[in-house]
């Protein structure tokens, strides 16, 4: 790993990266970081990474963000349509967002986003990160066939999953150190034959191939293997994804303070360990 002591912006980055409802585990990753005295400078987040990087910087807590899905439905999320350029449209996502995001611009976030999307005309990977939220953050969880493209300045924007699905690289020479969390691992298993399920599979064959690199720019990386065999638009199990999500990351930074990437601070109140940066 090259050297990486001189000075950089920010002392800490969190990438969060795409993946559905296993997005979930990002609000108890956020949660873990939070409980072990650290606090990101600033969030890049692809999709469902995105969504959780958005709400955090917007100001809630990580409880709140998982409080504002449960006992939710996928179908209050979107509209079914004649199939055209998708299965379904997103108007109900948007109606989300505008209900619950105070910020409406990036530069009112408390923390510093930036949302990777795909520029689906010139096929390339734009980040957002000034300007309006809502259309750059629906355009980065709307997979290709499955949701509407979102038209931006006369452009059509996809997921950003499809060429930067785990957004490392775009913060890395930005950040001292870099805690990434990848909640899209693909491992074998059965799946049904539908045109839904084989565009959502080969989806997940396309961005797992572009996280290679990622994964090696982390300084903490937080991988949840058991998150595959969860739906990716399976909003039942939040919690339980939450708590995956927490117990993972907690680990993940705790194996890292052996190896000198953080220092262990235990002379708190309440006697529990907490981190910091060296």
């Amino acid at each position: 790993m090259e050297n990486r002591k001189e000075n950089k912006k920010y002392r800490l980055g969190v990438a969060l990266s795409g993946g559905g409802s296993r997005g979930f585990a990002h609000p108890g990753a956020l949660k873990a970081i939070e409980d072990l005295g650290l606090y990101p400078d600033i969030i890049c987040g692809t999709s469902a990474g995105a969504l959780a990087g958005v709400l955090y910087a917007d100001g809630y807590t990580p409880e709140e963000i998982i409080n504002l899905f449960v006992g939710k439905e996928f179908r209050e999320f979107v509209d079914i349509q004649v199939p055209v350029a998708a299965i379904f449209g997103t108007s109900g996502f948007r109606r989300f967002l505008e209900k619950y995001l105070r910020a409406k611009v990036f530069e009112d976030l408390q923390i510093p986003v930036k949302i990777v999307t795909t520029n689906l005309d010139e096929g390339k990977s734009v980040i957002f990160d000034q300007g309006p939220i809502i259309d750059p953050l629906i355009a980065s969880c709307s997979v290709p066939v499955i949701f509407n493209p979102v038209v931006i300045g006369g452009v059509n924007y996809v997921d950003g999953g499809i060429f930067k699905n785990f957004p490392v690289s775009p913060i890395r020479s930005l950040c001292h150190k870099i805690i990434g969390v990848n909640v899209s691992p693909l491992v074998p298993k059965k799946y049904n034959k539908t045109i839904m399920h084989i565009a959502e599979r080969s989806y997940h064959y396309m961005s797992r191939t572009n996280t290679l690199l990622d994964r090696t720019l982390c300084d903490v990386l937080v991988e949840i293997t058991d998150l595959a065999y969860f739906k990716t638009f399976d909003l039942v199990n939040s919690e339980k994804i939450f708590k995956m999500g927490y117990d993972s990351s907690r680990n993940a930074i705790l194996e890292s303070v052996h190896s000198g990437i953080f220092s262990v601070l235990c002379a708190t109140d309440d006697d529990s360990q907490k981190i910091l940066l060296p």
